[in-house]
């Protein structure tokens, strides 16, 4: 799945989304520069809200 994530503006917040993403067992592949992430094997619920409690909004794009 990929998500955009438009308030990813910097490394730091490369980092805390990668970290949350971590913490409920994925990995994330960062794209700052287009403000994307691509995740895969979690369930849609689980990312959108580690996200959201991180401070993220993200939306699903494919």
């Amino acid at each position: 799945m990929i998500l955009s994530v438009p308030n990813m503006t910097c490394g730091h917040c490369k980092a805390a989304v990668e970290a949350a993403i971590e913490e409920v067992g994925g990995k994330a592949e960062v794209n700052l520069e287009d403000r994307e992430v691509e995740i895969s094997g979690l369930p849609e619920a689980t990312v959108l809200a580690a996200l959201k409690s991180a401070g993220y909004a993200a939306e699903v794009i494919d």
